[in-house]
Parts: structure tokens; C-alpha cells; sequence
């Protein structure tokens, strides 16, 4: 059997985690709203400006960085959400078993708070990356048919 003060080590050390996790999550549901607005500004002034300069290898390089952005941001959002979720249940489940149901109250909400920001960012990174994809597809195909026309 496992002795309950073997480890409470590693529940201090896990603890210390919940905060930087919802920093991160805060962080990342900021740059989901920023990414939003570069790849808006990006569909209706950056590509027709990159598509007319005609150089392809120049947009497969930007595409690629842009695209590893958005999938980052679909990706790692989540997985914070999930571990800022997990931490606070352990203190509150622990609460509850000594009779203390509003601090299990207080840790759902912070579990479900963490959550509910993870999947906002991570489905924000998504459909950003998405529609980043078909995006820089459309232009390449036009530079390519451009590159043909004129050969």
C-alpha cells in the first residue's frame, strides 16, 4: 500500500503547475485572436501581393512557418487545458473526502474554466490552419498555372 505522505512531494511539484498552465492558456487564447487577424489581413493583402511576385519558393517558406504556427496553437492549447483541468481536481477530490464541498466547488470551476480556454485557442489554431491551407494551396496552384501559361 501506498503511503499518503510518501508523495506529497509530487503533489507540490505538480501544483506548481497549475499556474504557469493558465498563464499559458490566457497566452494562448491572445495569440489565437492575433493569429486571427494576421491571417485575415494575410488572405486579403499579404497573398495577392505574394501570388503577383511570383516567387513560389518564397510562399512555400512562408506557408510553412505560418501553417506550423496555426498547428502549434490547434495542438498545445488543448493539452494545457487538460493539465490545468487534472491539477485542481486532486486538491478538491482530496477536500471533499475531509467535508469541505466548496473547495471541490472552487477547483471543478477552475477545471472547467481551464477547459473551456484550452479548446477555444486549440479550436481557433484549427480553423485558422485550416483555412491557412487551402489558402496558400489556391495561391500556388494560380503561381503554377501563372508559370506555365507564360512558358
Amino acid at each position: 500500500m501506498i503511503e499518503p505522505h510518501s508523495f506529497g512531494w509530487l503533489h507540490d511539484a505538480v501544483s506548481w503547475l497549475l499556474v504557469p498552465s493558465l498563464a499559458a492558456l490566457l497566452l494562448a487564447c491572445a495569440i489565437a485572436v492575433i493569429e486571427a487577424g494576421i491571417a485575415a489581413g494575410e488572405r486579403f493583402h499579404g497573398l495577392p501581393k505574394l501570388r503577383a511576385g511570383g516567387n513560389v519558393a518564397h510562399v512555400q517558406a512562408i506557408a510553412r512557418r505560418r501553417l506550423e504556427r496555426a498547428d502549434l496553437l490547434a495542438r498545445i492549447p488543448p493539452m494545457l487545458g487538460l493539465m490545468a483541468t487534472i491539477i485542481p481536481l486532486g486538491p478538491g477530490l482530496a477536500a471533499l473526502g475531509a467535508g469541505d464541498p466548496a473547495q471541490l466547488a472552487s477547483a471543478v470551476t477552475v477545471a472547467f474554466d481551464a477547459t473551456v480556454l484550452g479548446l477555444v485557442a486549440g479550436i481557433a489554431g484549427l480553423v485558422i490552419g485550416k483555412l491557412r491551407r487551402r489558402w496558400y494551396e489556391e495561391t500556388l496552384e494560380a503561381m503554377e498555372e501563372a508559370m506555365e501559361q507564360a512558358a
